[in-house]
């Protein structure tokens, strides 16, 4: 391949891949978010108050500050955790190489709602909704766990709300949601089948034989552009690319909704493989997996290792709807030549 050739697609892999790094967080004016409802009734109380839940996330939030600020994940672990701390030790390697921290990495201070559930055990689940950010950014989806009783809660996750997306009803926080499970019944499919089958879909597009069960999405249909501009690149250069997508095993957090259907969050790993072609070297496609390289020398193949963090309403079965993935967070963790 010439050098010119060579810099022209990388530049359209990059601008493609920039596009769904950025799907997400488009403006979130349309946003709908949840109401509560005061007529509901429980048998149980909240885990924890509203007031509580303001403190851990104000402790959580000072955590990512400090190492942001710092721009490394030392210490991190104490109050973050799964996707969301692989997701942020990314984002600061990323910032050590580049000198700031990404915008979408902000997280609001201020909430719209939260969601306490009246569950006994352990593990449990607190989620909590933001406002959206100073620059428009969507809304952010937090899932704070405590593994045990006397164990701080850590941030688990963070999914970015799509524009206009429409999330179920939870009861008053003062009541308390019953906090779902990945083999919830009474939905078309259950929240761990949802995240099997959509993983599906996601690698095989409209020949998922499971691609029914799923209402479209700002996620799947921007991924679905970013693998066509890349794919007429790669034919034009004899290359050529794969995605394959994989649920993490045990990463998954479920809270049930007034009316009965789930809200779910899960993570979904992915891998992107890119062959340039003999005798011609991949690039990475994005500055995000350039930081994450760094100074590695680049060969014919490249792979490039993503974790997505999905967010879906998975409604209930007599509601005759679709499973809808509601927000998403994707980014790259690993960037290696093979």
């Amino acid at each position: 391949m010439s050098s010119k050739n060579s810099k022209k697609l990388l530049k359209t892999v990059t601008a493609a891949a920039l596009a769904v790094a950025t799907l997400v967080g488009v403006a979130a004016c349309g946003e709908q978010t949840p109401q509560p409802q005061g007529t509901e009734s429980s048998t149980q109380t909240p885990d924890i108050t509203e007031a509580q839940e303001k403190t851990i996330r104000k402790d959580i939030l000072a955590a990512l500050n400090t190492s942001d600020k710092a721009k490394t994940p030392d210490g991190l672990s104490a109050r973050v955790t799964g996707p969301a701390l692989e997701v942020r030790t990314s984002e600061l390697a990323i910032a050590q190489a580049t000198g700031a921290m990404d915008p979408k990495a902000i997280i609001p201070k201020d909430i719209a709602q939260t969601i306490i559930p009246t569950q006994s055990g352990w593990p449990r689940s607190v989620f909590s909704i933001t406002t959206t950010t100073q620059d428009q950014q969507s809304k952010r989806l937090l899932v704070m766990t405590q593994a045990s009783p006397r164990s701080n809660y850590k941030l688990w996750g963070v999914v970015r709300l799509f524009q206009g997306a429409k999330l179920p009803e939870f009861a008053i926080p003062s009541i308390g949601a019953s906090m779902g499970s990945p083999d919830d019944s009474g939905l078309p499919i259950s929240p761990q089948q949802t995240v099997d089958d959509y993983a599906d879909v996601l690698t095989h597009g409209t020949q998922s034989k499971f691609a029914s069960k799923f209402s479209n999405d700002y996620f799947r249909d921007d991924l679905a552009k970013l693998s066509a501009t890349v794919q007429q690149g790669m034919e034009r250069n004899h290359g050529t690319q794969t995605q394959t997508f994989t649920p993490a095993k045990g990463r998954i957090s479920v809270m049930r909704s007034t009316e009965g259907g789930d809200l779910v969050v899960a993570q979904i790993n992915s891998e992107w493989t890119r062959s340039a072609g003999e005798g011609r070297e991949s690039q990475p496609a994005s500055d995000a997996e350039r930081a994450l390289f760094g100074q590695g020398k680049a060969t014919a193949t490249m792979k490039v290792t993503y974790v997505n963090v999905l967010a879906f309403y998975v409604p209930p079965a007599k509601s005759g709807k679709k499973v809808v993935a509601v927000g998403a967070e994707r980014q790259p963790i690993k960037v290696e030549a093979v």
